[in-house]
């Protein structure tokens, strides 16, 4: 059954076209990820959706019967309302008089209501249930939100950006809800892995239309793909036919018959008709200041609040070309942990040493609203450009001397959106513009505080490619466990008690290596001293989480698989090396000073191939594992 139709949706800000002539069905049963360019109107299509924003043409129809719950981006509470009541105001709003059919479900009573609100807030890390909302964070409230959208009795739940601020626990979580819930779903979101697991459709937004793929996220890719083939095909067949075409009106051709008035309108048809746009690229080359033989070195850092350890003991030497997630769950200390390798705050105990030739650039979890926040902080009244040029005129890359106007362009902002105020531009365009301000400054420690947030999955998958040449540090705190996969080579998890464990690999592999040792990943710890579930919960968790363990299968990350395809040629590589420095040995061996950096260089070059070989053995008792679940 057709439960909201959308048809000859056309809608348009100021001079900017978000649709043109757009349609768009939804099905009961059907769990649609909406997908595109930030700024492409996925925001605004959810609002007309949900009856918030008007079309400029075109008709929006609901079925009678159908009732919607709505989950904005940025919702707002009441300050003075405690996170409990905001919750169920939501709830009672969708009870009252505006909802006849509502009324007449059999709702719970306020007693299992309210046990409910609060079993789903704490699984969502809210435990202070009488806390003013006022006093609650962006990512806080909007967990708020999320939960007085699912208490909702609901035929149409349309979700943005859900899994925002949710740390791998609270995604696991709501990846379930979602999955075993009837309602029909529309959501945005950029977590690719969420998208493969709860959608059966995606919709990409893409230059004014909607592209249905009736499969998930992975599905999609493959179809788009084919898409955009057939595309170009077409338009390769048009061109053959338009230079042929041509030919024969430059011979002279004249309109004196039908057939031959009927070619010429063929032609200028064909003149005329636009060819298949191509998608714009965020393209950036590698843009980083020297680093020196000293790097970032933390040494038994110790961070608390009040009574609470946020951070015990931790010590690391951050290594060239690292490139290192952190996880756990909301609220462990991770961003704390960021601010104090830039020394933006002070550790309780302990010391980092940042060397002399280090130029940290930091990527915040959100845009700031104070002046002194540097990069964070944007203008709302500032143009595009201006923002950009407040770093440089011009920027040194691979390719030489890029202009500010420029850059903008490869990041997507074309020239008629570069004067523009930056008020104009959407949440996640904000988000793209402070991303390219701070690579601008050419930084060889990159910090990066939940980058996945409002970014669109184009920027994102261009920025893992970014940094998989980038020549420096790249750190990095999220819950995108896609992001981890692609990027990172080395996790360390937020424990029990601010412990912090160091985990070789992505994070397929660090969840891999707790199954191995009959643990769970770290969020999904439950504090004893807010665990509110009851026996019979905790019974299902139990039961629940036995069978995560049993059922799920080993396989390789992104990464794993790239290096274990590799790994070889990678070794023989060393170890050719290794003989070409045994050979320069002989060749230099009156020459003392040659000789010494020959030796240092053989001594690291052998320390390398021992930590590949290390890894090829793990890698190929992998690849057992996984051949054996067959």
């Amino acid at each position: 059954m057709n439960l909201l139709s959308i048809e000859h949706l056309s809608k348009s800000y100021s001079r900017r076209q978000l649709f043109d002539d757009t349609s768009f069905f939804l099905q009961e049963g059907e769990k649609v990820g909406i997908i595109g360019i930030n700024g492409t109107g996925k925001s605004t299509l959810l609002k007309i959706m949900a009856g918030l924003e008007e079309t400029d043409e075109g008709t929006v129809t609901k079925a009678n019967h159908a009732v919607i719950a709505y989950l904005p981006q940025h919702p707002v509470f009441d300050p003075e309302m405690t996170a409990l009541d905001c919750v169920l105001a939501g709830h009672r709003e969708l009870s009252g008089p505006e909802s006849g059919q509502a009324e007449k479900r059999d709702h719970q009573d306020e007693a299992a209501l309210v046990t409910k609100a609060k079993t789903m807030l704490t699984k969502l890390g809210v435990s202070n249930f009488d806390q003013k909302s006022g006093e609650l964070s962006g990512g806080q409230r909007k967990r708020l939100a999320l939960v007085s959208v699912l208490l909702k009795e609901a035929d149409i739940l349309l979700l943005d950006e859900p899994t925002n601020h949710l740390d791998h626990e609270m995604a696991d979580w709501l990846e379930e809800q979602l999955k075993q819930r009837k309602e029909a779903l529309v959501m945005i979101t950029h977590d690719r892995y969420f998208l493969d697991s709860v959608c059966n459709r995606i919709a990409e937004v893409d230059k004014g239309k909607l592209y249905s793929y009736d499969t998930n996220y992975a599905g999609y890719l493959e179809l788009k793909a084919q898409r955009e083939e057939m595309a170009q095909a077409t338009e390769l067949k048009r061109q053959n036919i338009l230079r042929t075409e041509l030919a024969w009106v430059q011979r002279g051709a004249r309109a004196r018959s039908t057939k031959q008035k009927a070619r010429l309108e063929r032609y200028e048809e064909l003149k005329n008709r636009k060819a298949p746009e191509t998608d714009g690229q965020v393209e950036l080359g590698s843009i980083s200041t020297r680093l020196g033989r000293t790097t970032l070195e933390a040494r038994h850092v110790e961070k608390g609040y009040g009574d609470r350890i946020l951070i015990h003991d931790f010590s690391y030497i951050f290594l060239k070309n690292d490139r290192i997630g952190f996880v756990g769950a909301n609220g462990s200390g991770k961003t704390t942990l960021m601010k104090i390798i830039d020394q933006r705050i002070q550790p309780d105990e302990g010391t980092v040493t940042i060397g002399q030739t280090i130029k940290i650039g930091y990527y915040t979890q959100e845009i700031e609203n104070t002046k002194d926040a540097g990069i964070a902080y944007m203008d709302p009244n500032e143009k595009v450009i201006d923002y950009i040029k407040n770093t440089a005129e011009f920027v040194r890359t691979k390719d030489g001397l890029v202009s500010a106007s420029n850059m903008l362009e490869r990041f997507l902002f074309p020239s008629s959106q570069q004067y523009s105020p930056i008020g104009k531009l959407s949440g996640g365009e904000k988000r793209r513009l402070n991303l390219l301000r701070v690579l601008m400054e050419a930084p060889n420690v990159l910090i990066l505080d939940e980058p996945t947030n409002d970014l669109d999955i184009r920027t994102l998958t261009i920025l893992e490619d970014y940094l998989d040449n980038y020549d420096g540090i790249v750190i990095t705190v999220s819950h995108d466990r896609y992001f981890l996969d692609r990027v990172v080579n080395r996790i360390f998890a937020f424990e029990e008690d601010g412990k912090i464990c160091q985990y070789e690999g992505g994070y397929t592999d660090y969840v891999n290596r707790l199954a191995e040792e009959g643990k769970v990943p770290a969020g999904h710890i439950l504090d004893a001293k807010n665990d509110t579930t009851t026996s019979v919960e905790k019974e299902n968790q139990t039961s629940s989480m036995d069978t995560w363990k049993r059922e799920r299968k080993l396989k390789f990350s992104y990464k794993e698989q790239k290096e274990y395809e590799t790994i070889e040629d990678d070794i023989a590589a060393l170890e050719q090396k290794i003989e070409e420095l045994d050979a320069q040995t002989l060749k230099f061996s009156s020459d003392f000073v040659k000789l010494n950096e020959i030796t240092k260089e053989k001594e690291q070059t052998e320390q390398l191939l021992e930590e590949k070989m290390e890894r090829w053995e793990y890698l190929e008792d992998l690849a057992a594992k996984i051949a054996g679940q067959q």
